[in-house]
């Protein structure tokens, strides 16, 4: 059991982060545009909702406004 600590570091070597090597930079076009379909299609989605969020929020002022503190 001594014979195990004789000079020997007890620390865990640090730890890999990756099974396979590192790439560098580069542009990815691909997930880019999966990107801005998301973006486009989440837009086309909310903007009919918009109009009913806003006058939500204008309430919610109005009612803040003129509620006594």
């Amino acid at each position: 059991m001594s014979d195990a600590d004789d000079g020997d570091d007890s620390r865990l070597p640090e730890p890999l982060r990756t099974v396979t090597p590192p790439s560098g930079t580069h542009p990815d076009a691909q997930m880019d545009a999966i990107g801005w379909l998301i973006f486009l299609g989440l837009l086309v989605l909310l903007l009919p909702v918009l109009p009913l969020l806003l006058v939500v929020w204008l309430i919610s002022r109005a009612s803040d406004a003129l509620s006594p503190r």
